[in-house]
C-alpha cells in the first residue's frame, strides 16, 4: 500500500477544542458525516464491500437509540478490518474513518480520529504534495463549520 507522509494543519487545535465541548451523539454524527465524505475512495476500490458504510449507518442509527452501543462497536471492528484489507492508503483511510465514526457510540474521542482519517483519505488521494495540503485543508475547515453547524443545532 502506497502512501505520502500527512501533514495536517493547525486547524486541528481548533477542532479538537470544539469537540471537546460537544455531546457524545453531535460527535458521532459529525463522525459519520465525515467519514461519509470520503466513503467513495473506499468503495471505488473495494465496491462489494459495505462494512464502512455500515459502521456510518451504525453510528448514525446509535444517535437515534436504534442500536447499542456493542453493536456500533462491532460495526466500528468491522470497518477498521476492512481498512487492512485495503490495498490503497485513501481507500484505508476511508474504512478507518467509518470505523473511528462507529466507535465514537463507545468512546467519544473516536469522532477526532475520525475527522483525521477524513482528511488523511482526501490528502492521499491528491495527486502531489501540493494538492494534497489544499486538499487538507479544505477537509478540515469543512470539518470544523459542520462541527459548529451540529452542535447549534442540538
Amino acid at each position: 500500500m502506497e502512501s505520502r507522509k500527512f501533514v495536517d494543519t493547525k486547524i486541528k487545535r481548533s477542532i479538537a477544542n470544539q469537540a471537546e465541548q460537544t455531546d457524545q451523539r453531535t460527535l458521532a454524527l459529525w463522525a459519520a458525516d465525515c467519514a461519509d465524505r470520503v466513503l467513495a475512495s473506499f468503495e471505488a476500490e473495494r465496491p462489494g464491500d459495505q462494512r464502512p458504510r455500515l459502521a456510518i449507518e451504525a453510528a448514525r442509527a446509535w444517535v437515534r437509540g436504534e442500536v447499542s452501543m456493542a453493536a456500533a462497536r462491532a460495526a466500528a471492528f468491522a470497518a477498521h478490518h476492512a481498512a487492512r484489507e485495503a490495498g490503497h492508503a485513501s481507500a484505508s483511510a476511508a474504512a478507518r474513518a467509518a470505523g473511528h465514526a462507529a466507535a465514537t457510540a463507545h468512546v467519544a474521542g473516536h469522532a477526532a480520529h475520525s475527522a483525521t482519517y477524513a482528511a488523511k483519505a482526501m490528502a492521499y488521494a491528491a495527486c502531489d504534495a501540493e494538492a494534497a495540503k489544499a486538499k487538507t485543508e479544505l477537509e478540515r475547515q469543512w470539518q470544523l463549520s459542520r462541527l459548529l453547524e451540529l452542535g447549534s443545532n442540538r
